[in-house]
């Protein structure tokens, strides 16, 4: 086992590799589908470990998340830091649901987050998006049981609290 002290960089390099899934290039046709990547990561880490992801490191993440996507400074920022507020107020509930219902809830949280973005450019004179601009609710849905395994054998493997 690792010591105490490696449990931040399981964080980090999770983290990481949220954001470079985030910016993979799909073929065109794929890239309405593409899930929401840092979204569930954080997730999934604010229903784990509420006590140490928390509003400030999903701001902070959704700023470098604006800076990758070109989005205006703090949309993503506001959508993430909701949801991470969202999560840490009921992670004790969500803990306890099975993947199924975890998923159905995974993807109304993304719906939230979508609805928060298409908000904040509605705001700023941006027409509307087309209905494709919600597949990826659909697609994180989708792919959150697995995600959530593969994040929970690696948080027990590297005792990450």
């Amino acid at each position: 086992m690792l010591n105490k002290n490696t449990g931040g960089w399981i964080l980090f390099i999770s983290l990481l590799i949220a954001f470079l899934l985030t910016a993979l290039p799909l073929p065109h046709w794929a890239d309405d589908w593409r899930p929401a990547w840092v979204a569930m990561v954080l997730i999934y880490w604010c229903m784990a470990l509420p006590e140490r992801i928390g509003i400030g490191i999903a701001w902070c993440m959704g700023l470098l998340l604006d800076v990758q996507q070109g989005a205006l400074l703090g949309q993503n920022a506001l959508g993430l830091a909701l949801i991470a507020y969202f999560v840490i107020q009921i992670h004790k509930r969500f803990r306890l649901f099975p993947l199924v219902q975890q998923s159905c809830l995974v993807g109304f949280i993304i719906i939230f987050y979508l609805l928060i973005s298409s908000w904040v450019t509605g705001i700023m004179g941006i027409p509307p998006k087309t209905w494709t601009y919600w597949m990826p609710a659909i697609s994180s849905m989708v792919l959150w049981p697995w995600l959530f395994v593969i994040l929970r054998d690696i948080r027990r493997q590297y005792n990450v609290t």
